[in-house]
Parts: structure tokens; sequence; C-alpha cells
């Protein structure tokens, strides 16, 4: 399992790191309560026939998203803490195939402590687990599809089911238009079939650039490693954050928040939508503040 996605130890549970708040300023605050201020598990009153879309990635300082097709080597124990923290407070965790293989996903919730902490907000033990797999490719021996208490729904413009039945309870969300999968009709059928109100996505680069061409995308949480790593991607890798096609024009960023742990920095923000650009669309909030 990859550094960034394996559960945080005991000890570092027990002694938890505390990050500097930058934007706007503040005392120092765990990833608990930064999390608990977010109130991502909050139940507004909306229209919106989709859920809110998260996106967390991390980079080194100089854009490269991977050291050796892995974000662990970028990755710290405070970026650790806040990956985990914010799958605590979502309906859902959004991710592709290829990162499910590449990072070895296992169960998303490990710690009992956790997933009871899930309950008291009203939420279900785990978040439901979704898997982008445009044509099904996937194997049974990822440890996720393994884990009997897991939830997984299978996002796939395929007309097939996994070979093998797992041991993970698996429903498949089917939209496809053009003979391709209609990312934004499966992400409105995960609120319509699950009533999952907030989605978490940790990529990869091109499931994130997927979901800000089809305007699903409202926040990004990116990490900067304080590394320079220099390099090209091998094949297959991706060197960004996002990866696929130029955006023209490129997508307007609004700044919610920035936090710090050492020489790492954590920044939080908003994606205005297309038609809005200007900077006073959107009210200026905290990484550690609750977005209206």
């Amino acid at each position: 399992m990859d550094a960034r996605v394996e559960p945080v130890s005991r000890a570092a549970a027990e002694q938890p790191v505390r990050l500097e708040r930058l934007l706007p300023g503040g005392d120092p605050a765990t990833v608990a309560e930064i999390v608990e201020q977010l109130g991502l598990w909050d139940r507004p009153e909306t229209t919106s026939e989709r859920p809110r879309v998260l996106l967390n990635m991390i980079s080194s300082v100089d854009g490269r998203a991977s050291l050796g097709g892995r974000s662990g080597a970028l990755s710290d124990s405070a970026d650790r803490a806040l990956f985990h923290g914010l799958r605590s407070a979502v309906d859902a965790v959004l991710v592709g195939a290829g990162t499910v293989r590449t990072e070895r996903y296992g169960r998303i919730i490990p710690d009992a402590a956790g997933r009871a902490l899930r309950l008291e907000r009203g939420l279900s033990e785990e978040p439901l687990a979704c898997i982008v797999s445009g044509r099904l490719a996937l194997d049974g021996g990822i440890p996720l599809l393994g884990e009997p208490s897991a939830r997984v729904v299978i996002l796939t413009a395929s007309a097939a089911s996994l070979p093998a039945t797992p041991a993970a309870a698996v429903e498949y969300v089917r939209t496809v238009s053009d003979g391709h999968l209609d990312l934004a009709a499966a992400v409105r059928e995960l609120r319509a079939r699950f009533d999952v109100r907030s989605v978490l996505c940790e990529g990869g680069p091109h499931l994130g650039l997927q979901l800000l061409e089809a305007g699903l995308l409202d926040e990004l949480f990116l990490s900067l490693s304080p590394l320079l790593a220099g390099g090209e991607p091998s094949a297959g890798e991706a060197l960004r954050i996002l990866a696929g096609a130029e955006l023209e024009p490129p997508a307007a960023l609004q700044l919610l928040g920035v936090l710090r742990s050492d020489s790492h920095l954590f920044v939080r923000y908003g994606v205005l939508a297309r038609e809005r650009v200007s900077r006073e669309t959107m009210p200026s909030s905290s990484l550690a503040s609750r977005r209206p």
C-alpha cells in the first residue's frame, strides 16, 4: 500500500500533528479540529442534483504529482493525517481504476474509532468507495475488493461485471454517452441512488481533469511537498495533478485557505464555474472554516 494511502499509525494518532493556520491566521490546530470546522457532513438545503465534489492531490514544488509512479514519496505525516481526516467526513471517496491498482487501495476507514466518529456525525461507518473504470479494467486482487465490510460502487460504461464475486459488496453505475462513461450522469446517480452529498476524489490526474471539464469540481485541496524532482513522466505516468488536453480557457480558482506543517503547505481553492471568473464571486474562507 502506498504511503499516502496507508492508515495513520497508532502513535501518530495519539500525538496528532498541529498545523499552522496562515490564511486567514489563527492558532495552530489539529487535523481533527480543522476537519470538524469544515463541516463536510452537514446537509444544507440545496437544489443541486449532484453532490459537492472535492479533489485532494499532492504535488512537488515543480509540479510532480508522483515519484516512481506513486504519490507516497511526496507525502509526510501531516499530509497523511489530512488525507485520512478528509476521508472521515465525506459520503463517498471517488478514485480512478489506475490509482486503485497502483496505490493498492484497502479499507477506506480502517480505524474503529474513526468509524464510530462517523456514526456520531450521522454518516455511514465507511464512505462509499467509488471506482471509475470505463472499461471495467479491474482485478479481484485489489485489497479494497477483498474487504468484506467495504461498500463499492463502480462507475463504468461497460455492461460487464467483475469476473469473480469479490468479498466487498459491489454495485454498478452504468451511464453511457457515445460509447463512453458519462461522468456527470454517474455523479448525479450517486446522489439519487445512494444519497451521496459529498464526494472526495483522490485522483488520478486524468479523473481530476475529467471532473473539471464536466463542471463537476467544486474545491481543490492541494498538498505542496517541499521537493524539486525534475524529470519527465514515464509511459502511462502523469507528470502533473491534472493530465490530458489543455483547458481553454484555464479554470479559475479562488484561494480559500492555507495551512503549514514545517515546510509543507496545504492549500484549499474553490473552483469557479467557467462563467464566473471574478474573485469577488466566491466568499473568502479558511481551509479550517466552513464554506458557505
